[in-house]
């Protein structure tokens, strides 16, 4: 390219890298030269003072720039020559790159990489944020006036907003002032869901989302430009699902990224397509970023005349010409949450009945009966608006003065020319004219008085503001407009005439906030009254919105919806078009059907010009729209007090389906109503998309069938698509000739149940006219809800008196599958029954219609029908006992009807069956109340269980996310749970930031959570059957849905739980796994998916032994025997947010060692160590990797912890040659101590210490028995107990007395501590038979023998750390979790190192410090499965260090079970080969040289993934995200998903689908809906979103690495401790986009508390196109990545043009890679380069770029 030479103000300009001649200078000459410049430059200086009195910028010098051209894909390139016009001198001159192509929408001009800023200095952080000084690069200006220095300031406002701005640090700029915009004082918000990487030289940023690493704006595509009239800033978003930015008519929806160029600049234009600038200036967009729903939505502040361009990377690219750049990002769950964050019948008269179209004045000649006719119209119950236009004539009355003009004058109320003092002159309707400067306060107070003296003359209802933007019939001004830099810019956005001042005022003219080239387009803003045609941001606080002067045609009716969609999204849910269109004749056809859509405008008016004729149709369907006016108020209030969208895009609602993402020709009222106009002439069919939900004909109130597919809908000239959404209620009312009358008519309910039989909805009412109603809370606020068989109307808001004593008269319920038999209505405890005659089922339509009912407005009902069909499933156990028989149902108060179906009960509860709801109190932190139980009803276990009558709630609203509940004894301390959670500080005040809401209700009590954003009640506890006595308590909740995951520690044959009437008992037992055996742990912890995606999660904080029952309701039923209710809610939304969310409660997941991610062998029967020696030397010969050796209970003396027996004296010296070799090793401790020793030192001084379990009254220990010995049970609640526990490792580890019998362990392996017993309860039996076998008794394993079984006596007495005795009835299941922190810690004390520990029995937070196995399970292929399944929920638990026994525990294995396991093993986080004594060997020596062939690769693979699967680790520790990952956590959109439990994945990337049957050589394995790579030949396998047969044969298990993911990998060796030193490597695998991500943790791998130390490593990668970027963001401490050799990259899709070219950018340097060194598979497209003989190493950037023939 040709080197040019430019003058470049401000700083050093950038030295040529090449000269063109080459000389050395002696010293005498270099001096004399230096003298020389010296001279001439201080010759020029004074020169220039001489001349101009004063310093300037010397341009005369001159300094080369030659621009650093970036290479890069097209759709990258940010246009360096917008103003058009560009050639190659012209490019050059501007310091940008030159490169033509065929495609002419593509720049040729695009920016250098040394165009933009440098960040000089950084603040960081501040109150608020953090704040940069910018400094301007040296490259040429592109319209001058560059800003040398610049002020870059970031605001962490909320969890969800950022906000930045860029401004001049030495002079004041233009700012909008905006008076919805407070300023932000701070602090900033903590634990925001975004993260912030600034990019220092040229200065940019990337704002990713902290959950999932997705950068969502990153401004480092293209420079910052910052002059005085040219500002500029790209960013590249993360998807082409962009929507808004307005106003102009777009064509569709959701924008095309094509290089499309809008203008912004508020214009008095026809809307007739094209890209022309229309009437308001809305800078807001949203981007969906996937069909997760997560999006995020920008604002930029500034109102200055702009253009944006969409660009194909996806990208934006803004360019203003004044003002500041101030931008607000939003972060939110779903569309709709964007939308909330960035908010916070009628006659028309337009200007005919003005005097000469003055405003503020009618026509006495023609209009003399107007004050009559608008009397007349009050009184037919019909309201009148006026029009009023902002210019003012100058001319007077003919009746007189203009005093409204004289007013003005007196008062100085008008936009002034340049000079500030003289009115500029223009022309509108009246002629000549002048403006009103609303920005002017004494403005202000003329308009209001204007306004107010004409309503005393003419009544008028409303104010229609018109021509505000503002326009102008001259240009500028009847005198013309000056030639400055104001009306003539350096730059001109692509507007409408490419003139500032067409069709307006001159932009030098002067208003109060400033010049009209600033202000112009908030003049329509600033006259904010009733409703308005140029809006602004905010805009629609005040006013609504129509889209202008439409044209009469079918484009025009079309491009309405996104129009209307669009300003749903600015904020303005009045909307609407001119019906019929302004312009044109109609026909009669097209007038039709639009008076059929416009029916559902929410802003609805047929409007036409001056000689068109207007059509009058389609009454039918504004019936309807009367109809639904209560629902669509209703709406409206939501949109007021919430920021809810009122006219919704259907993707807001179903944002999962990406068929939805395109959809403008349909649109939804709110959730519920789907409205399918005709947009097309002589068409009765329309191609309409029916969205996942249940869908009923409006009209003919059928379900229809099709849902998540495209069908052709039959609508004649009489039809417009009309659909009600399945789980939504709407209000109606029967309707009237206006809203006045209508209001005065019977209301009803309109019920579309969905699949499950449920629906809700609410109710706004109030006058309808009163100002701030809601605000004063004048007004009624019903909550509806349908559940099987009952409906509740409950007003949770009653301040307003209707005066025409409104009644409920009529439901319509749709979907009801039978039909009932009897109603009821009751009211305060009142129940009436409905007369037969007043409710008549459908059964061709499955329609139940309810008439002549009187439910009063205000008042709460229930309305019930009695069907057996909804009984059955709503039945309640009552009698969950065994024996149950109708007389003792009776006894207990409950109804007795048998069933035919299994499983359901006999016996169950009436409705009413509770407790009764007190006062509720709402407090600082949430609500408090108590409740009382319903006498009604006899009292549960009267003798055995006495019963609490009164209980206190607590509800604590802890966090945005998370909510607890506490139900307990007001009166009576009772146990709780001494497990410490983290509780956040500050509990969330503020109710628009919840993402729940809590409802009460009051008989039976009950609590209801409501997810806000969609009205799904994830809780609901109210239901019948609430228990709550000493020794059992009992309570229900209605499930949103019936995917339920989690509940444990249980052998599950699903992962997502059959809800089909099963019980699940929960207490830690000694139990191998089986079906509905309670095994080692408790986990009451569940996950639920809502039918819409969406996911919660609930924690039962109780360790008393329970069960919970599921049912079809969908509904499941908590049962235990003690402790009290308190429950935790996590709201996700997402699974992978719940279990973040989930383990940010109870404690993150422990770091395990770099090591013990290695793969393991034990097995309990080893006979000495020599047998331990051989199998290690084996495994070196055979070459299979292998970190850890374990050795069982062999190695002890009798069983006897911290004893050698003999045949394992030389264990300690087998250890340390093992370890000097890189091993590890691991040992067994059980809790139990045996004490028939006549000295065994641990028992001795466990003693001494007073650590062991004893009766209540302290007489003697509670002996049980293990193994052959008499054992006491330490109580590791105590600290003496940890003391003592801990001693007795340190001098197993390091003898005090002889050296050589320390056994230098590296980890532990705690077992049978559930605890676990040999005899039942005691050796002498258990002394109270009431705890031991309680009243109720769950469904346990040996459940007769009473929960003493296996295990101690529930009287047996513990005491906390605070000496607080405990039963072990009640803390039995936290015994593991006792013993857990004591071990982890003393492990950790003794060896210096992190090590790690794994537990048999765990609790709630026991991953926190240790890792878990599965238990004892047997050899079969069921038990295979079924691991998946275990580590799965394990993972839900909060451990991430989790996997079974490979080959399995008991009975013997087979050769293809043991392989097939073995390749399933290889992907256990815990992997570990281990079985029982009996039994043949399993590990890989045990089976001939294939199966170790087999064994060695598998196992090389998981050696080489290890620094992934240790990223993930991490990423599980720091972030509680899960390692072992279900399928449906990355593709939870996909419902297929919902049910895979035979395939996982490690973190979001790798898909593990392996052989489970036996004699099978075929997989069935599903493939998720996107781009994968068989990880074993590297290519694209071609398949998505489908079921895949895939041929795996004996030596294979299949993997597959997703699109989109950068995986680190190393190679493997023997044991980590020799891969660890090996080359890294890098699997690039391309997205369909042709991006990826990725990340790599790395420290020692041993160092404790290295991530809270930060003593670690952590760099993201990225790939986009066809280089690869490596990003530092820690780098501390003792980590080794200055050793960590980057050696290998791998490109998988690196398509089918050979790569020519690589080279690496290496800390600033720049290689090129020989040809040898890199490898181009044009098949399998994998492109594979070699870096071994380089030295880049991890601690420094890397950046590697690849290039084709054709780049």
């Amino acid at each position: 390219m040709e080197e040019k030479e430019y003058c470049v103000g401000y700083g050093e300009g950038k030295e040529a890298s090449k000269m063109g001649w080459k000389k050395k200078f002696s010293g005498l000459e270099t001096t004399l030269i230096v003298l020389f410049i010296l001279v001439t430059i201080v010759s020029v200086v004074l020169i220039v003072l001489l001349a101009t009195g004063e310093p300037g910028e010397d341009c005369n010098r001159t300094t080369q720039f030659i621009p650093e051209c970036p290479s890069i894909h097209e759709s990258e390139r940010v246009d360096c020559y917008p103003d058009g016009g560009a050639s190659k001198d012209k490019c050059v001159d501007r310091g940008c790159c030159w490169l033509p192509i065929s495609e002419t929408n593509v720049p040729w001009c695009f920016f250098s990489k040394n165009h933009g800023y440098e960040a000089v200095h950084v603040q960081r952080p501040s109150q608020k944020g953090f704040e940069v000084q910018l400094r301007r690069l040296p490259a040429p200006s592109l319209f001058g006036k560059d800003i040398e220095q610049a002020h870059f300031s970031a605001e962490i406002q909320t969890q969800n907003r950022f906000r930045f701005t860029i401004t001049d640090p030495n002079k004041a700029r233009f700012e909008v002032p905006h008076e919805h915009i407070k300023p932000f004082t701070g602090p900033a918000a903590s634990s925001p869901n975004y993260e912030v990487e600034l990019i220092h030289k040229p200065f940019g940023f990337k704002l990713r989302r902290a959950t999932t690493k997705k950068v969502l704006f990153d401004t480092t595509m293209g420079p910052i430009q910052f002059a005085d009239q040219y500002l500029q800033l790209t960013a590249r978003l993360p998807s082409h699902n962009i929507y808004g930015l307005g106003e102009h008519v777009h064509q569709n929806f959701q924008h095309s990224t094509d290089w499309r160029t809008w203008p912004m600049f508020t214009r008095d234009a026809f809307p007739n397509g094209g890209s022309h600038n229309l009437y308001g200036h809305q800078t807001f967009f949203l981007c969906l970023e996937d069909n997760s729903g997560m999006s995020l939505g920008v604002f930029l502040l500034n109102s200055n005349a702009m253009e944006v361009t969409l660009q194909p990377t996806p990208a934006i690219t803004y360019r203003t010409i004044g003002g500041i750049l101030d931008f607000y990002i939003f972060l939110g769950n779903s569309p709709e949450a964007v939308v909330k964050e960035y908010l916070e019948d009628i006659q028309y008269t337009d200007v005919d009945y003005m005097e000469d179209k003055k405003i503020f004045t009618y026509d006495l000649k023609n209009f003399h009966g107007l004050p009559e006719f608008a009397d007349d119209l009050h009184n037919h119950g019909q309201k009148y608006i006026i029009l009023l236009d902002p210019a003012v004539a100058t001319s007077a009355r003919i009746s007189g003065p203009y005093h409204t003009y004289n007013l003005g004058n007196e008062m100085g109320v008008w936009v002034y020319e340049a000079d500030g003092t003289t009115p500029l002159i223009g022309e509108v309707w009246p002629g000549e004219t002048v403006f009103p400067d609303y920005t002017n306060p004494a403005c202000n107070t003329w308009w209001v008085d204007e306004c107010e003296k004409l309503f005393r003359e003419l009544k008028y209802d409303g104010l229609w503001i018109d021509m505000n933007e503002v326009a102008n019939f001259k240009k500028g001004s009847a005198n013309g407009c000056a030639a400055n830099n104001l009306n003539y810019p350096p730059f001109t956005p692509s507007i409408l005439d490419d003139l500032m001042y067409s069709k307006t005022l001159c932009m030098d003219a002067k208003q109060t906030w400033g010049a009209h080239y600033d202000v112009h387009s908030l003049y329509g803003y600033a006259m904010t009254l009733s409703t308005e045609e140029s809006t602004f941001a905010g805009s629609g606080k005040f006013t609504g919105h129509w889209l202008g002067d439409n044209a009469a045609n079918w484009n025009d009716i079309k491009w309405a919806i996104p129009g209307l969609l669009e300003f749903s999204l600015f904020g303005i849910p009045y909307i609407g078009a001119d019906i019929c269109g302004f312009f044109d004749d109609t026909t009669e056809e097209l007038c039709t059907r639009w008076m059929q859509v416009g029916a559902f405008y929410t802003f609805s008016r047929n409007h036409n010009a001056q000689g068109y004729k207007v059509m009058k149709t389609a009454k039918h369907y504004l019936n309807i729209r009367y109809t639904l006016l209560p629902y669509l108020y209703t709406l409206f209030h939501h949109a007021h007090v919430k920021g809810d969208t009122v006219t919704r895009p259907m993707m807001h609602e179903f944002y999962s389906d990406p068929a939805t993402w395109k959809v403008d020709r349909q649109f939804l009222w709110g959730p519920g109503l789907l409205i399918t106009p005709v947009l097309d002439p002589g068409t009765s069919v329309v191609s309409a998309y029916i969205p996942d939900a249940v869908w009923y004909e409006y009209e003919t109130e059928v379900r229809i069938t099709p849902r998540k597919q495209q069908v052709d809908m039959y609508l004649p000239a009489d039809k417009l698509g009309l659909h009600l959404r399945g789980g939504h209620i709407f209000p109606i009312q029967q309707p009237a000739n206006t809203t006045v009358y209508s209001r005065k008519n019977p209301m009803g309910l309109i019920i579309a149940l969905d699949d499950n039989g449920n629906a809700g909805g609410e109710l706004f009412w109030d006058d309808g006219e009163a100002r701030d109603s809601a605000e004063k809370g004048v007004y009624i606020h019903y909550q509806f809800s349908v559940v099987p068989g009952l409906l509740k109307m409950v007003v949770l808001k009653n301040g307003y008196a209707d005066p025409h004593n409104l009644k409920f008269e009529e439901i319509k319920i749709l979907g009801v599958s039978e039909a009932p038999s009897s109603m009821t209505v009751t009211h305060n405890s009142n129940v009436t029954a409905v007369p037969f005659e007043n409710f008549q089922y459908d059964t061709n339509k499955k329609v139940l219609h309810v008439t002549g009912l009187q439910l009063e407005l205000g008042q709460s009902y229930l309305v019930q029908w009695i069907n057996d069909v909804y009984l059955e499933i709503e039945r309640f156990d009552c009698y969950p006992e065994d024996n149950s028989n109708q007389a003792a149902c009776e006894a207990r108060g409950c109804t007795w009807k048998t069933a035919n179906t299994p499983g359901v009960p006999w016996c169950f509860y009436p409705r009413d069956y509770g407790y009764i709801t007190n006062p509720v109190t709402n407090t600082s932190e949430g609500l408090s109340f108590q409740i009382k139980r319903n006498t009604a009803h006899p009292k549960r276990y009267t003798d055995q269980s006495p019963t609490i009558e009164t209980l206190q709630v607590d509800v604590k609203y802890l966090d945005n996310y998370i909510l607890q509940f506490k139900i307990y004894d007001p009166n009576n301390k009772r146990y709780e749970v001494p497990v410490p959670f983290n509780i956040p500080q500050d509990p969330a005040i503020d109710p628009s930031k919840r993402l729940y809401e809590v409802i009460v209700e009051n008989s039976p009590f009950g609590i209801k959570v409501k997810r806000t954003s969609t009205g799904t009640i994830i809780w609901d506890s109210h239901l019948p059957g609430f228990t709550f006595t000493d020794m059992f308590i009992q309570i229900s909740n209605r499930l949103p849905s019936k995917y339920v995951y989690g509940f444990g520690e249980t052998e599950h044959p699903t992962f997502k739980h059959d809800l089909n009437w099963h019980t699940w008992g929960m207490f830690a037992k000694d139990q191998p796994p089986g079906y509905k055996m309670n095994s080692y742990g408790v986990h009451p912890f569940y996950m639920c998916l809502e039918d819409d995606a969406n996911a919660h999660g609930v924690l039962l904080h109780n360790s008393n032994a329970m069960d919970v029952t599921f049912q079809p309701t969908p509904a499941l039923t908590y049962r235990t025997v003690g402790g009290i209710l308190d429950f935790y809610l996590v709201l996700g939304p997402t699974p992978e947010l719940v279990v973040q969310e989930y383990t940010a409660l109870i404690g993150r997941p422990v770091l395990p060692a770099y090591w013990s991610l290695g793969f393991q062998l034990c097995r309990y029967g080893y006979e000495n160590d020599t047998e331990i020696k051989e199998l290690y030397e084996g495994m070196k010969k055979a070459g299979i990797p292998y970190d850890v050796q374990y050795a069982d209970i062999d190695y002890m003396v009798r069983q006897m912890d911290f004893t050698l027996g003999d045949n394992f004296a030389g264990l300690p010296a087998l250890v340390n040659q093992m370890k000097s070799e890189g091993m590890r090793f691991i040992v067994l401790l059980d809790p139990a101590i045996s004490g028939n020793e006549t000295s065994y030192p641990a028992f001795d001084r466990g003693v001494e210490d007073d650590v062991f379990i004893k009766w209540a009254d302290g007489s003697d220990i509670v002996w049980g028995k293990l193994y052959r010995a008499y054992t006491a049970f330490p109580d590791f609640f105590r600290n003496q107990t940890a003391t003592w526990w801990h001693r007795e490792i340190k001098e197993f580890h390091t003898h005090p007395n002889d050296t050589e019998k320390s056994l230098k362990i590296d980890g532990l392996w705690i077992d049978m501590n559930e605890p676990s017993s040999f005899v039942h309860g005691s050796v002498i039996g258990c002394r109270d038979q009431r705890l031991n076998n309680p009243p109720y008794m769950p469904p346990l394993e040996s459940k007769h023998l009473g929960l003493s079984h296996k295990t101690i006596c529930m009287e047996s007495q513990q005491f906390l750390p605070d000496n607080t005795p405990v039963r072990h009835y009640d803390v039995h299941n936290l015994y593991g979790w006792s013993h857990t922190k004591p071990s982890y810690d003393a492990l950790l004390d003794v060896t210096g190192e992190r090590g790690v520990v794994v537990t048999r029995s765990s609790y709630p937070s026991s991953g926190k410090w240790a890792g878990h196995w599965l238990g004892d399970n047997t050899s079969a292929w069921d038990q295979m499965y079924k691991s998946i399944i275990g580590m799965l929920e394990f993972s839900l638990f909060g451990f991430s260090y989790t996997g079974a026994d490979i080959c399995g525990f008991f009975r013997e294995t087979t050769y293809q079970m043991c392989l097939r396991w073995m390749q399933l093993g290889a992907f256990y986080p815990y992997s570990r080969n281990h079985n029982g004594k009996g039994s043949k060997r399993q590990d890989p020596l045990a089976f001939d040289e294939k199966f170790q062939n087999v064994s060695r690769d598998v196992l090389n693979i998981r050696y080489t993934l290890l620094p992934y699967l240790y990223t993930l680790m991490y990423e599980a520790h720091s972030q509680g995200s899960t390692v072992v990952r279900p399928v449906f956590h990355e593709f939870v959109n996909d419902k297929i998903t919902w049910d895979i439990h035979k395939q996982f994945l490690w973190g979001p990337a790798l898909l593990i689908s392996p052989v489970l049957d036996e004699h099978s050589s075929i997989v069935h394995a599903y493939v998720p809906n996107a781009r994968w790579y068989n990880y074993h030949t590297g290519e694209a396998i071609g398949v998505r979103g489908q079921w895949l047969d895939i041929p795996t044969p004996l030596e294979q298990i299949n993997l597959h690495i997703r699109g989109g993911y950068i995986i680190p990998w190393q190679e493997p060796s023997n044991t980590t401790a020799y891969s660890r030193n090996n080359f890294m490597g890098l699997t690039v695998a391309i997205d369909d986009n042709g991006f990826a991500q990725g990340s790599l943790f790395w420290d020692d791998g041993t160092s404790i508390d290295a991530y809270e130390k930060g003593d670690y490593y952590f760099a993201t990668f990225s790939a986009n196109k066809n280089t690869l970027v490596t990003n530092i963001w820690h780098n501390n401490g003792t980590n080794t990545a200055e050793r960590l050799g980057l050696g290998y990259l791998k490109v998988w899709g690196a398509g089918n043009i050979p790569v020519v070219k690589v080279t690496v950018m290496y800390n600033g340097v720049s290689e090129l890679i020989e040809s040898f060194n890199f490898n181009h598979n044009l098949t399998t497209q994998e492109l594979v380069i070699s870096l071994k003989d380089k030295a880049y190493f991890m601690d420094k950037p890397i950046q590697v770029t690849w290039k084709t023939t054709f780049q």
